[in-house]
């Protein structure tokens, strides 16, 4: 299913799909980027985005990508059909495709490339269990895969080749001095904002984290004029961060919107939000962010600037301080560990009684599980097991540890190194690209607004790949650079906040309100009933789990819920 041809655009940086011709056959090109190549901007300016594509892959192949800055999606068909397909860094723009009779076919979405007819993918279901989310590159539809992040897939008859074509390079051992850094810094980070505000009425996500201020003050100092921000609060107690928003928009002066949401809004917004969706998403935050989206379109807004990536560049996640204390176990020398420590504290289990020395055990038992998979302990569909989730008949044959595999897989392609860099680069795959930019994306898609992402900007990017990784993370101080850099900026209060973001208190909720109690059992319920999840694990789970520990078992009814909910509107009788 490849789309139609229509004339291309005239402009070398576009925000909207331009459709054109290469070899007289449709083509596809996506996104706001320009070619840093001279001949091909002349092309670009002179005779459209898609002829500079067409011209540079021509002259270049696969190496044309690395002849452009900014993000986009590309698709290049000839007489054989569909070509060259690829997409920027972080798939900021989804390409999707699939073999048809022998010709690849792309859609920006995967539910493009599929009937009534096509099959889902049970596997995926085992990696959305696992994620919250689908990773590249496979999807709900078997047959039908997505490009990630800085890869592209070049056809060649009936093989289809898909490959790295961007591999982030950390340069670990830079001099450059603190203030010449921070000086890079506000310089790249005040030109990535600029290059986003253009004729529409642009508003910005404000949690009240460093991020999402610093993109807001930005936008008031760029433009002369307040910066519209908008922000989500919820009525449940360690959930609400709206204090730390007014901090900001007082700060920035800001021409500020707030909404608080409610379980009611939550009802409303779940059918709608996990439809819209070409494949099951769970990440329960899509839902404040699409009603603080919706907000900002009921008052004039075009497009939102995010503050997503800021985390991921420069070290912000508590989990990067929390993996550091455990990796320091590797430098205890190998004899104390095989011989005195793992002996006495996992080998004699009456011993982890004695006070203190139960978290001592607990510490070895983690610092011992090698990365990444001790990054995923925690993890709900592991913690409970696959084989407790899921009916037997729907796992047979299904393979519970290739969502494990898959994250090894990534996390060996990063050049060795830093800890903390090996960690960003791993985000950058599983919780930016396939994670928070999906979220984002689909619920600004809802909403009606479009969406950009200064802090992936190409400059700000390639600084943070300069950056000591002591810069990112200094002991058990997160983003220490920025933090720096950022002085006299923002305000101290916002420096020093703890991260959270616009999550959702979903499974407080869950047990207090029922009309979300009904159509959230009701879907969990509806699993059963498909053959999915086992009936008897439904029962625990609604009747005496989701009771004892809501927050926790509140995530795992809502991953659920989103996957029904899905389900029913793309396959309202069965999902296999």
């Amino acid at each position: 299913m490849t789309p139609g041809a229509a004339r291309a655009g005239s402009n070398a940086e576009t925000g909207r799909a331009a459709r054109g011709t290469h070899d007289g056959l449709p083509a596809l090109c996506r996104g706001r980027h320009r070619f840093t190549d001279p001949a091909l901007a002349q092309i670009a300016n002179d005779r459209g985005i898609v002829s500079a594509w067409a011209e540079g892959f021509r002259r270049h192949g696969s190496e044309v990508v690395h002849r452009v800055e900014g993000d986009f999606a590309i698709a290049l068909t000839d007489a054989q059909g569909c070509r060259f397909l690829a997409v920027d860094r972080f798939a900021i723009h989804p390409l999707c495709y699939a073999m048809r009779d022998g010709v690849l076919t792309y859609a920006e979405r995967a539910d493009a490339l599929v009937d009534d007819r096509a099959a889902i993918d049970r596997q995926a279901i085992v990696d959305y269990l696992y994620f919250h989310m689908i990773p590249a590159p496979r999807t709900i539809w078997r047959g039908v895969f997505r490009l990630p992040g800085g890869h592209y897939a070049l056809a060649d008859g009936d093989d289809v080749t898909v490959a790295r074509w961007w591999k982030p390079r950390f340069i670990e051992d830079a001099t450059v001095p603190l203030e010449v850094l921070a000086t890079e810094f506000r310089d790249a980070m005040r030109s990535a904002v600029a290059k986003q505000i253009d004729g529409n009425k642009v508003g910005c996500f404000l949690s009240g984290g460093t991020d999402s201020s610093s993109v807001a003050g930005l936008v008031g100092e760029i433009t002369g004029k307040p910066a519209r921000t908008y922000s989500i609060g919820f009525s449940a107690t360690g959930y609400d961060e709206m204090e730390y928003a007014r901090i900001a928009a007082h700060h920035f002066r800001c021409d500020h919107h707030e909404l608080y949401v409610t379980a009611h809004d939550v009802v409303d917004a779940i059918p709608r939000v996990a439809a819209h969706y070409d494949q099951p998403f769970g990440n329960s935050s899509v839902v404040p962010a699409y009603y603080c989206a919706k907000l900002a379109r009921d008052t004039g807004v075009d497009v939102m600037l995010a503050g997503d990536g800021g985390d991921e560049l420069f070290g912000g996640n508590s989990r990067y301080a929390r993996q550091r204390i455990f990796d320091a176990y590797r430098h205890v020398p190998p004899f104390l560990r095989a011989h005195l420590l793992e002996p006495a504290l996992l080998g004699m289990p009456g011993l982890r009684r004695l006070p203190g020395l139960k978290k001592a055990a607990s510490y070895v038992e983690q610092a011992r599980v090698p990365m990444p998979d001790r990054m995923q302990m925690g993890n709900l569909a592991m913690h409970v097991g696959f084989a407790e989730l899921l009916a037997p008949e729907f796992l047979a044959g299904l393979d519970t540890g290739e969502p494990g595999r898959h994250q090894r897989a990534v996390y060996e392609e990063i050049p060795g190194g830093a800890l903390i860099n090996r960690m960003l680069a791993y985000d950058w795959r599983f919780t930016l690209a396939d994670n928070d930019l999906p979220k984002v994306l689909g619920a600004t898609t809802v909403a009606g607004v479009g969406v950009r992402f200064p802090y992936l900007d190409d400059a700000v990017v390639d600084l943070s790949l300069r950056l000591p990784p002591n810069y990112k993370l200094r002991g058990l101080e997160l983003r220490w650079f920025f933090k720096q850099a950022s002085r006299g900026f923002l305000p101290e209060a916002i420096l020093r906040k703890k991260k959270h973001g616009f999550g959702l208190p979903f499974g407080v909720w869950l047990t207090g309100h029922a009309p979300l109690q009904e159509l959230a059992f009701e879907s969990v319920r509806a699993l059963g009933r498909r053959g999915i999840v086992r009936p008897d694990f439904v029962e625990r789970l609604l009747g005496r789990h989701v009771h004892e520990h809501p927050a926790y078992y509140g995530e795992l009814v809502f991953i659920f819920t989103m996957l029904e909910q899905w389900l029913a509107a793309q396959r309202p009788s069965n999902a296999q």
